[in-house]
C-alpha cells in the first residue's frame, strides 16, 4: 500500500512556484478576506498567508467584523478587483449567515477568482477549457498523477456533492477520461457503489464513514474529510486503519489533501498573475 504524501508534494510545488516568482519584477499578490472570528477560518487564513510569504508573494490579509453588511463586503471586493497589485482574491468561507456567499463570490472578477468558484471558471472547467479550477479537486488530480494513476476508463466514485469539492471533482475526472458517480445524502446504497469503484474520493464530512466493507481490493482512496474528534485529534472520512490492508493507495489525514489545496491556491494565483502579464 502506498501513502499519497500530500505534504511532500505540496512542498515540491511551492518550491517550483518560488523559483518561478524570482524572475518577475513585481511579486504576485493574493488578498484573503476574512469575515468574523471563526477559529478554524483564522487558522486557514494564517496558513495561506504564511504560504504566500514563503513563495515570495505579496499577501494582504483583510479582517472584517462579523456584522459587516452585504454592501460593505461587496465594495471591499470591488476595491480589490480594481487594485493592480492584487492578482488573486479569496473570500474565506463560511461567511456569516446574513451574507449571501454566492453573490460575494460572483462579485470577484473571474481573472482574480483563485478559488475557482465563480460561475465562469466552473463553466470553463465543465467545458474542459479550464482557466482557474477549484483548488481541492485540482490538488486531488495532482496527487493521483504522483502515483502514476491513469484515470482513463477508471470507475470513480465521489462521496459528497458540494460546489467546493464534489461537483468540480466530477468534472476533473470526466475531463481525464474516467467514468464518474457522485453520491450524496439522497443516494441509495452508497456502499454498493463504492464497492465497485477503482478510485474513491471521500468528501462527505463524516468521520470514519468509509470502512473496509465499502472498498474493493486494490482501490485508491483520496480522503478529503477533516473532522475533529472529541479528544482534539483530527480524522478523515475514511477509517484509515480499517481500509489500509485493502487499498493499493490512500491519502492520510492530516498531511494529504490539506497541504495540496493551499499549494494549488498559490499555483492558481501565479496563473492569474501570468495571465495578466
Amino acid at each position: 500500500m502506498k501513502i499519497i504524501d500530500g505534504k511532500t508534494l505540496a512542498e515540491n510545488l511551492r518550491k517550483n512556484i518560488a523559483n518561478e516568482v524570482k524572475q518577475y519584477s513585481r511579486p504576485p499578490g493574493l488578498a484573503v478576506l476574512l469575515v468574523g472570528d471563526d477559529q478554524a477560518s483564522q487558522v486557514y487564513v494564517r496558513n495561506k498567508s504564511r504560504a504566500c510569504v514563503e513563495v515570495g508573494f505579496y499577501s494582504d490579509q483583510i479582517h472584517k467584523s462579523a456584522n459587516i453588511t452585504q454592501e460593505e463586503l461587496l465594495s471591499e471586493v470591488q476595491r480589490l478587483n480594481e487594485n493592480n497589485n492584487i492578482d488573486g482574491i479569496l473570500v474565506q468561507l463560511p461567511l456569516p449567515s446574513h451574507i449571501d456567499a454566492n453573490e460575494i463570490i460572483e462579485a470577484i472578477i473571474p481573472e482574480k477568482d483563485v478559488d475557482g468558484f465563480s460561475s465562469e471558471n466552473v463553466g470553463k472547467l465543465s467545458l474542459n477549457k479550464p482557466f482557474i479550477s477549484p483548488c481541492t479537486p485540482k490538488g486531488v488530480i495532482k496527487m493521483l498523477d504522483s502515483i502514476k494513476c491513469d484515470l482513463r476508463g477508471k470507475d470513480c466514485v465521489i462521496i459528497g456533492a458540494s460546489n467546493i469539492v464534489g461537483r468540480p471533482m466530477a468534472m476533473e475526472f470526466l475531463n481525464a477520461g474516467a467514468t464518474v458517480q457522485v453520491c450524496h445524502k439522497e443516494t441509495k446504497d452508497i456502499k454498493q457503489k463504492t464497492k465497485s469503484a477503482d478510485i474513491i474520493v471521500a468528501a462527505a464530512g463524516v468521520a470514519n464513514l468509509v470502512n473496509s466493507e465499502w472498498v474493493k481490493e486494490g482501490a485508491v482512496i483520496i480522503d478529503v474529510g477533516i473532522n475533529r474528534l472529541e479528544d482534539g485529534s483530527m480524522t478523515g472520512d475514511v477509517d484509515f486503519d480499517d481500509v489500509k490492508d485493502t487499498v493499493s493507495a490512500i491519502s492520510p489525514v492530516p498531511g494529504g489533501v490539506g497541504p495540496m489545496t493551499i499549494a494549488v491556491l498559490l499555483e492558481n494565483t501565479l496563473t492569474a498573475y501570468q495571465a495578466k502579464l
